[in-house]
């Protein structure tokens, strides 16, 4: 396991990829039950979202957590790590926002 060369690349690490961002994102006003965030997060399998909150739980920015009752539910949160990291996510949101027109022109390209 290498080292991170700065506090990006620590960052970058664990939002890597497509998913774990929407993730957050989805989490940001509060627990959620599996199925929920499936439908909230369009396009994603139920694969890759087991997948990416299992590493988003090792990681402890989600915590999963399980109610012992019958049907057995589960729910997803943000951890107090998880709620700093989303925090920093929303000037990278505003962003996107702000440029989303000459974005998705460029994507076209």
């Amino acid at each position: 396991m290498r080292a991170y060369t700065c506090g990006l690349d620590a960052a970058a690490d664990v939002i890597g990829g497509k998913w774990k961002p929407r993730i957050l994102w989805a989490l940001h006003h509060g627990p959620m039950r599996f199925g929920e965030l499936r439908r909230e997060i369009t396009g994603v399998t139920e694969k890759m979202l087991i997948q990416q909150l299992r590493e988003l739980e090792s990681r402890d920015i989600v915590h999963r957590e399980v109610f012992h009752q019958v049907p057995p539910k589960v729910e997803y949160s943000l951890t107090a790590l998880g709620q700093s990291l989303n925090e920093a996510l929303i000037p990278l949101d505003t962003w996107g926002s702000d440029h989303l027109t000459e974005l998705e022109a460029s994507r076209v390209r």
